[in-house]
């Protein structure tokens, strides 16, 4: 490339750097850059993060690969460029697997990388991560020109990545809210980049810096326990514990003593003292896992510690006062349960000085791909594959799914489908022959796959499961049901539905096509 083909490139990075731009596009528009500057198929940035490398933009990879986590114990062309200090270019026969293995988005090429180069890039003079770009054909990077156009665009990849790091903490000065540090494992996390679970995100970090109660709700397998674990982590309550304690499981007999602890002898089998949930989070936070499943005579116990920080063991009358942050979870609506009178007005108050809604995973568009891409990697890490991917089908089917059961289904889904890949490639771990698995729409049939495509109307059940229906049909009728009814109460207004129904407008016109309602 020449050097005013260079500068041409370069120049609009530059100016950048005194632009008050989202963090996203800012490495967007460096990538691109990049790939103008050097002729490469993908470019990545990749943030280390303790043993573990998250990409954080990317271009020319496919979707899911932004949602994936690399231990860099299992990827030696990681731990090479990052031992490397400077940059580095991989013979094109080099016996290391490439992680980029069939992740490069190119329709109908080569699943392999042929060509790979990266460089570290440095921060506050740490190693902050790598800059890596991959070709598809061996001899792309040929030459060492190409590796010092990379090392020298490395120092302005790191005053970008410094000026978006520098903005973040400018943002949480901003709200009072101390910069959050990158976890020191691939520990489950917040991942989404749809405006939802952007606002969401924004949320969690304006409500962590205080001490407020924070009530989250949302739908069965959409990750609000998640969400807790983000709000105490950005929180100056982080270097204490996090206490869990699930409602819904605790018997009636037992949620006291769980709770607030117990006196010895306070009943049959109490042989000693004991500490309570609230106890062992005393300076931290107390996470309430299915609140809405309390008895209204705990809510009444519970609300008394709430209001003043006081608790008595069971069995004792010596008071305990405790510093305890409260955040507590359900997929109840609970101000209709106040309504109804199976939880108390003033409890539900109490709780819900915060709200956090969690989107269900159809309110958040393409994040199903960024999601897959993380459950892709932990059963690659698991089962000692090369390589896991989704082809252009299995991409389709899992865009197309509604996600009743939402990122819990998800996770079951990849797993299921990974099994039924390996059963028909049984030699894919075999030792020494670990290679890449592709997972394709029959992999996930009786979910994903066995959706009636977005243009089709719904296929007539046979004679016997008309009869009797079975649980896939009648939520199908059910569904088909709710949607009708909306559509009539607002005149055939798909946006006035979708409201009602709680989901994205075009969410729920391609679910009415799958259901056989007709184009809307």
């Amino acid at each position: 490339m020449t050097t005013s083909a260079t500068l041409h490139a370069l120049v609009p990075l530059v100016a950048d750097l005194a632009e008050d731009l989202p963090e996203h596009e800012r490495l967007r528009r460096l990538l691109a850059a990049l790939r103008t500057v050097l002729p490469a198929d993908a470019a990545a940035l990749l943030r280390l993060e303790g043993e573990w490398l998250r990409p954080v933009a990317i271009d020319g990879l496919v979707p899911d690969a932004l949602g994936r986590r690399f231990r860099i114990a299992e990827h030696p062309r990681f731990a090479q460029l990052l031992a490397a200090g400077q940059a580095l270019r991989f013979p094109p026969g080099s016996p290391l697997p490439d992680p980029y293995d069939g992740l490069v988005a190119q329709p109908h090429a080569a699943l392999e990388v042929h060509d790979c180069m990266g460089c570290v890039l440095q921060a506050g003079g740490r190693p902050w991560g790598l800059l890596t770009l991959d070709a598809l054909d061996a001899g792309r990077f040929a030459g060492p020109a190409a590796l010092d156009v990379l090392q020298a665009f490395s120092n302005l990849a790191a005053a970008t990545v410094a000026t978006a790091e520098r903005l973040r903490q400018l943002r949480a000065q901003a709200h009072q809210a101390p910069p959050s540090e990158p976890p020191a494992s691939a520990q489950r996390m917040l991942l989404g980049q749809s405006p939802a679970m952007r606002q969401l995100q924004r949320d969690v970090a304006l409500v962590a810096a205080s001490e407020l109660n924070v009530l989250i709700t949302g739908e069965t397998g959409t990750g609000k326990e998640l969400v807790a674990h983000a709000v105490h982590a950005q929180s100056a309550r982080a270097a204490r514990p996090l206490v869990s304690i699930n409602c819904a499981a605790l018997p009636d007999n037992l949620v006291e003593s769980e709770l607030f602890g117990h006196a010895r002898g306070a009943f049959t089998g109490a042989l000693s003292e004991r500490r309570g949930k609230f106890e062992q989070a005393h300076q931290g936070t107390l996470f309430l896992d299915e609140v809405g499943e309390l008895s209204l005579p705990v809510q009444a116990k519970l609300l008394r510690v709430l209001q003043s920080g006081q608790l008595q063991r069971l069995g004792s009358d010596r008071e305990h006062r405790v510093d305890v942050r409260v955040i507590a979870a359900t997929n109840r609506d609970l101000a209709a349960e106040v309504r109804a009178g199976r939880m108390r007005a003033d409890f539900y108050h109490r709780l819900s000085v915060y709200p956090l809604h969690v989107p269900a995973l159809r309110e958040r568009d393409s994040d199903v791909l960024l999601l897959a891409g993380f459950f892709l990697e932990e059963n690659r890490s698991r089962l000692g594959l090369r390589g896991l991917r989704l082809d252009a089908a299995a991409q389709s089917a899992l865009l197309a799914r509604s996600w009743p059961g939402n990122v819990r289904e998800l996770e079951h889904l990849i797993s299921r489908g990974v099994l039924r890949a390996l059963s028909r490639t049984p030699h894919a771990t075999a030792p020494g022959r670990a290679r890449m698995l592709t997972l394709g729409a029959a992999d996930l049939a009786g979910t994903v796959a066995a959706a009636a495509p977005a243009h089709a109307p719904a296929a007539p059940a046979p004679a016997h499961e008309a009869e009797a229906p079975g649980l896939r049909q009648a939520v199908l009728a059910y569904e088909r049901r709710l949607i009708e009814d909306s559509l009539q109460r607002h005149g055939g207004r798909w946006a006035a539905a979708a409201r009602e129904l709680r989901m994205d407008r075009g969410n729920l016109q391609r679910l009415a096509r799958r259901l056989g309602l007709g184009r809307p």
